[in-house]
């Protein structure tokens, strides 16, 4: 059974920093797709947005509106997914989850990610102007 437990949010002001951790159990960072997505509190029905994503522990991407601001990364000893935030800005106030793929993999071909059906409780991060 996969779980997901995120921490580290909190509130600083713009500028600031702040590293968000996502401890995962009961399944393979290093062969499926994990990411972080975010709700900003005024868009409550609105989709996820797609913040930062590793897969197979080794291609990441990111969204426009973070790229040089946020860095992904992933402790394979610990199943461990992080996210280091800098020149935070108030627009990224928002809940922040944690999330991971269901997956395929085979040495010949190796990882297939499908729906980020697995997610984390959530951290709150609040930036003020």
């Amino acid at each position: 059974q996969v779980h997901l437990v995120e921490s580290g949010g909190g509130s600083v002001q713009s500028g600031g920093s702040l590293r968000l951790a996502c401890a995962a159990s009961g399944y393979n960072g290093n062969r499926g797709c994990m990411g972080w997505f975010r709700q900003a509190p005024e868009a409550p029905g609105k989709e996820r947005e797609r913040v930062a994503m590793i897969e197979s522990a080794k291609t990441i991407t990111y969204a426009d509106s973070v790229k040089a601001r946020f860095t992904i990364s992933q402790d394979s000893a610990t199943n461990t997914m992080y996210l280091q935030m800098d020149n935070l800005k108030p627009e990224d106030t928002a809940m922040y989850y944690c999330a991971a793929a269901d997956y395929s993999w085979s040495s010949t071909r190796g990882s297939r990610c499908r729906d980020y059906n697995y997610w984390g409780q959530g951290t709150q991060v609040t930036v003020s102007a």
